[in-house]
């Protein structure tokens, strides 16, 4: 595992020499058929998602895509899903629960894009009802945070049977620049308010966030997307084993789980 700081991790995962959510689309599955629209509004160009192949079973994949480059992050609204968008996630992952497709999200977003147009069209709205949804979806549904895990806009895609990250990416409710600003009034102190936020990859597993941490020596190489798709159509076999009951059990009392503690008498 990385030795880097919990802020150093940050910057990391927010570099542009990442692989983003198209690139693992193009590498982990075949015949993808990307669908639009939200059937309300517009298309949200920060969320891609579709029909695609995972070693060659239909599967359903929604990805948050933030671009390379200065103009394909403005088209994908730098990686911040409008309302829109997790509508238009929310249409695919009922899709995938009709046709008994598992789903696939990948994650990456700085949180949900913060604007009055979203404000008016029911930005918290859209991400409480995939929340709901995602809970009680009869499908087996696996989460990757790839970069960034930001606040309710990337939780809104990580209600799921499992959720993975990448090793130097972060899953966190507020950035450690708003963190600080907040605590201290001084974003400059956005080092020391990300070690405190426990935000990284490590600190989500020993929390009992996440399920695994997937290195990333080999990050963007054909052997990382090789292994990494194997990962996941072994996982999804497992979980395709499970009655659904037992599925949807399962994944309530794993989020039942997270924040838990015991307390001692004196």
């Amino acid at each position: 595992m990385s030795s880097n700081t919990a802020y150093e991790k940050v910057k990391i995962a927010r570099s542009n020499k990442r692989p983003t959510a198209v690139d693992y689309i193009d590498h982990l599955l075949t015949d993808f058929i990307e669908l639009h629209g939200d059937r309300r509004f517009s298309d949200d160009g920060a969320i891609v998602g579709g029909i695609a192949r995972l070693n060659g079973r239909p599967i359903t994949v929604v990805g948050i895509e933030k671009g390379r480059n200065t103009k394909e992050r403005m088209q994908h609204s730098f990686g911040s899903p409008n309302p829109e968008g997790y509508r238009k996630a929310l249409r695919l992952m009922k899709q995938a629960e009709k046709f008994h497709r598992p789903l696939l999200c990948l994650v990456d977003t700085s949180g949900a894009y913060c604007g009055i147009g979203a404000e008016e069209r029911g930005q918290g709205q859209a991400i409480a009802e995939n929340l709901m949804e995602m809970m009680t979806l009869k499908v087996p549904v696996i989460s990757i945070v790839i970069g960034e895990g930001g606040s309710g806009g990337a939780l809104a895609l990580c209600v799921a049977d499992r959720v993975w990250m990448l090793e130097n990416a972060i899953y966190s409710v507020i950035s450690p620049e708003g963190c600080a600003s907040i605590l201290w009034k001084d974003s400059a102190k956005a080092a020391e308010a990300a070690e405190n936020l426990k935000l990284t990859a490590q600190d989500s597993l020993s929390n009992g966030l996440i399920e695994k941490v997937i290195p990333e020596e080999t990050l963007g190489e054909e052997t990382f997307y090789e292994s990494l798709k194997n990962q996941l159509i072994s996982e999804y076999e497992i979980l395709a084993g499970l009655e659904l009951p037992d599925l949807l059990e399962q994944r309530y009392q794993r989020f039942r789980r997270i924040g838990c503690f015991e307390t001692i008498d004196e």
